[in-house]
């Protein structure tokens, strides 16, 4: 029997934030739950690519936006189930024998977020995150596991210019569940910004977008 679980990174320069994903994986290679690793990378620069090969992963090259590049991952993807992750994720030990539990019943499920670094504000905007992916409003760093029929049938990530990940969220609505396992992410995007702008412009794009207004329209919020 196959394994069933494609991962999906998409990447921009991202050659220091797979260094520290890519380790925390094998543990599902080792259980046997990943078929492989995709990397859909938006134009890098850096050694990202040289990343990839050294993992064996395979790379698709297409300089568009986040959502089209996760959108073309899923296409490439041969796995029943799929795995979406940021570079510079690290998933808690132990991740394979809760995802393993809940490959039973299909669906899609997020992760708990959590950021590297000392401080009050680091654990106040993870909490602040950790708080709207329970109302089923997960950030793309939180991760998802979905099978294929499930995002089939809500059409994927839709190619948007951001918060595709909330589009993706609102589509799945209740059959998007937590599991206990934490997503541990360097807060790369949040500290050139600072934290408070940062979360600021995340929290006013999220009350634009839930009131309908088009992502076109709202505040650059890239997070690779």
């Amino acid at each position: 029997m196959r394994a069933p679980i494609s991962i999906i990174i998409p990447t921009l320069d991202a050659a220091d934030g797979l260094a520290e994903t890519i380790p925390a994986l094998i543990e599902g290679l080792e259980a046997g739950l990943v078929r492989e690793l995709i990397l859909s990378d938006g134009g890098s620069s850096d050694a990202t690519h040289a990343v990839a090969d050294a993992a064996g992963a395979v790379w698709l090259s297409l300089p568009a936006t986040r959502a089209v590049r996760l959108r073309r991952g899923a296409e490439a993807a041969q796995g029943d189930w799929l795995l979406f992750l940021t570079a510079g994720a690290v998933l808690s030990e132990g991740w394979s024998r809760e995802v393993a539990a809940v490959l039973a019943a299909p669906g899609a499920y997020h992760f708990q977020l959590r950021f590297r670094g000392r401080g009050l504000l680091p654990g106040a905007v993870a909490g602040l995150a950790n708080l709207r992916a329970r109302l089923r409003l997960p950030l793309g760093e939180h991760g998802l596991l979905i099978d294929r029929a499930t995002y089939d049938a809500v059409g994927g990530y839709p190619e948007v210019p951001q918060l595709e990940d909330l589009a993706i969220a609102r589509a799945l609505g209740k059959r998007l569940v937590g599991l206990p396992i934490v997503a541990e992410t360097c807060p790369r995007a949040f500290l050139q910004p600072g934290w408070l702008r940062r979360g600021g412009c995340a929290t006013l794009n999220l009350v634009r977008f839930l009131s309908g207004a088009d992502p076109k329209t709202l505040k650059a919020d890239r997070r690779d």
